[in-house]
């Protein structure tokens, strides 16, 4: 029996459906997913998605697990993540936000304790609110919605980018209360994935080996890839890279420093092997994307 193909899921195709808004490349939000197009086969992400059901249900596998969905269920869907057997009832009635990768971590960037939530979201990506938080969450997502929808504001996308960070800080506090919950243990391979997290938050601009995290952790290098791809479907590279990737996106756009300082800032040899880095991870030169 031939088994059915992974197909990456499609941003472009999100700011498509009815009853949203969107800013560029970057966020989609839906006030209902009721009409939205249901996926057919398995979807590999390649965004996040947060949302909150309100009425009806939902069932679907994510990495073959499988997830039901009921009214108070706040749904984190992240990146790499595969989405399967989605099935939802008649009287569906959800509010979503989609965020690309490369928002979600500009958003992030100032955010304390960020290995906690990334931890969480991978392991339950399905989480039960109280009443307070459904409404708490309900005021996020129709106070961002109408921002987006200023389209004349100027600083629409840094008012929802700062909207966008308290409310993951909202979702982090109920992520601290499920931790707390006496059923809650964590594993052997999510400990070491959140002290590697919280490792290269602290020195990626210097230190970008993972032997030396490894060897922070007391640890091989083969076993902490085992812990970090088990948990995040990401090797340790990808993630120390990702971090460096960000950074020097984020000085190109809001500092005047020179190519060669931010490269002098993240340890690199010269500014020809930071040119070189970041091209074959964004696809352009770091002065091209400044000038973007």
């Amino acid at each position: 029996m031939n088994r059915p193909t992974i197909t990456d899921s499609d941003f472009q195709k999100v700011k498509q459906w009815p009853d949203n808004g969107f800013i560029e490349d970057d966020i989609v939000v839906v006030d209902n997913i009721k009409d939205s197009p249901i996926p057919t086969g398995p979807r590999r992400m390649n965004f996040i998605l947060i949302g909150l059901c309100l009425r009806g249900n939902v069932r679907y596998t994510i990495d073959t697990k499988e997830q039901v969905v009921k009214p108070g269920d706040i749904i984190i869907l992240s990146d790499r993540q595969v989405l399967d057997n989605y099935t939802a009832s008649t009287d569906i009635e959800a509010q979503c936000i989609v965020l690309s990768t490369k928002f979600f971590y500009e958003v992030m960037r100032d955010m304390s304790d960020l290995s906690s939530l990334l931890l969480f979201a991978k392991s339950h990506p399905v989480v039960s609110l109280t009443q307070k938080e459904i409404d708490v969450f309900i005021d996020y997502f129709q106070f961002i919605k109408r921002k987006i929808d200023e389209q004349q504001n100027h600083f629409r996308k840094q008012l929802v980018g700062s909207l966008l960070l308290a409310m993951l800080y909202d979702l982090s506090n109920v992520i601290l209360r499920m931790q707390q919950m006496p059923q809650h243990k964590q594993t052997r391979a999510e400990m070491f994935f959140t002290k590697f997290i919280q490792l290269v938050e602290k020195n990626f601009s210097h230190e970008r080996r993972v032997c030396w995290y490894a060897e922070q952790l007391c640890i091989t290098p083969k076993y902490l890839s085992e812990c970090v791809k088990q948990i995040s479907k990401r090797s340790p590279n990808e993630w120390i890279d990702n971090y460096v990737v960000l950074e020097i996106r984020i000085q190109l756009k809001n500092t005047n420093k020179s190519i060669k300082e931010i490269a002098d800032d993240l340890h690199f040899p010269n500014q020809s092997f930071l040119g070189k880095f970041f091209k074959e991870h964004v696809g352009m030169s770091p002065l091209e994307f400044r000038r973007s």
